[in-house]
């Protein structure tokens, strides 16, 4: 049985936490490095960042960010947003973070994807799947970027098995129409992914209730749990998703 770990997510713009819902309407949720030391404290396992408007604004992340929160925790890091060369995941990861998260610009240039795995190692490089349902697809999943401004015009579970074979290391698949609406995760898009790699897959988008998390592992096969509004809006804490899990059998680190 594998070890399941909980990933709260900050998503970043102009310095602070926020939270949308279907990725608009963003709202305040706190300070990162705050929140950051805060959920370490609480046993987060990992932590992701995601600057959820580089690639809009057409920059890189904001690499203070970075160093900031990576110097006030010890779990892995994942940061994401505006990383598009390998000259960008030089930098973020020199500014503390443990693994980088891309998403618009390894879709542009797949090859990005095995350059960086090479460079750094496939644990390190995470790739962010967003979609949408679309029957045109093969799937019924569309792949978009531009932090979901944009239909790709590809099948996102076609695109994930790419991504694994150019040599990633973690699929982050986020359903752009389960996210921050705490509906519960989109379990046939987290299932499709998880079932067309054998990587790690990261559950992402809706948690709302404790046993949406249960079913993110147990339905959708996702071994990372992230989870963002629930979190910053102290709906549950980190020891009672781990608690829940652990009482219903799953294999959590307490």
């Amino acid at each position: 049985m594998s070890l399941i770990k909980i990933m709260p997510c900050l998503d970043m713009k102009d310095g602070r936490v926020v939270k949308g819902i279907n990725f608009v309407n963003l709202k305040d949720a706190g300070d990162p490095v705050e929140n950051a030391a805060f959920y370490q404290k609480e046993g987060a396992d990992e932590l992701a960042m995601l600057d959820i408007a580089a690639t809009v604004e057409n920059r890189g992340t904001r690499l203070e960010w970075v160093k900031n929160v990576s110097s006030v925790i010890n779990i892995p890091l994942t940061v994401g947003g505006g990383i598009s060369t390998i000259e960008d995941i030089e930098l973020v990861l020199g500014a503390g973070a443990n693994k980088i998260s891309m998403n618009s610009a390894a879709v542009k240039n797949p090859d990005l994807i095995r350059q960086a795995a090479k460079a750094y190692g496939s644990e390190r490089i995470t790739v962010a799947v967003d979609a949408r349902r679309n029957k045109q697809m093969p799937s019924g999943f569309e792949l978009v970027v531009s932090g979901g401004t944009k239909p790709a015009g590809k099948d996102a579970i076609v695109w994930a098995r790419q991504c694994q074979d150019l040599g990633a290391g973690v699929i982050l698949p986020t359903s752009m129409d389960g996210d921050g609406t705490q509906a519960g995760y989109d379990l046939e898009f987290t299932k499709a992914i998880s079932d067309a790699v054998d990587l790690p897959v990261v559950a992402s988008g809706g948690a709302g209730k404790l046993e949406h998390f249960f079913e993110a592992a147990t339905q959708g096969g996702a071994v990372i749990l992230l989870a963002a509004s629930v979190f910053h809006y102290r709906i549950f804490s980190i020891k009672e998703v781990k608690e829940y899990l652990k009482q219903k059998g799953l294999e959590v680190n307490l």
